[in-house]
């Protein structure tokens, strides 16, 4: 089993800055790609930003330049960066992650959540 908690989220003004941050722990052996999606009301989970264990980064055009991702491969941690947050950014953020596990298997594992809203 693999848990992934993320912290960080809340309410900001729009123009401002907020950091998000993803622990993994359980039965972890490695950890592949890295990543933050984001789902609004009413519409699809799309991708916000990745990060591979070697640390190639990949972003969604609407968030580039103002978002950095980064991750810690001992701490096994990845951080979402956010600046410049616009109302169009509110949205629930997930935290997920490919793992190999010590079992062998290799999955992808997802977090439980935490919400951003970019309001005034």
């Amino acid at each position: 089993q693999v848990q992934l908690v993320e912290s960080g989220g809340g309410l900001v003004q729009p123009g401002g800055s907020l950091r998000l941050s993803c622990a993994a722990s359980g039965s972890i052996f490695s950890i592949n790609t890295m990543g933050w999606y984001r789902q609004a009301p009413g519409k699809q989970r799309e991708l916000v930003a990745d990060i591979t264990r070697g640390g190639s980064t990949n972003y969604a055009d609407s968030v580039k330049g103002r978002f950095t991702i980064s991750r810690d491969n001992a701490k096994k941690t990845v951080s979402l960066a956010m600046n410049s947050l616009k109302p169009e950014d509110t949205a629930v953020y997930y935290c997920d992650a490919t793992v190999y596990e010590s079992t062998g298997y290799l999955r992808h594992w997802w977090g439980q959540g935490t919400q951003v809203t970019v309001s005034s």
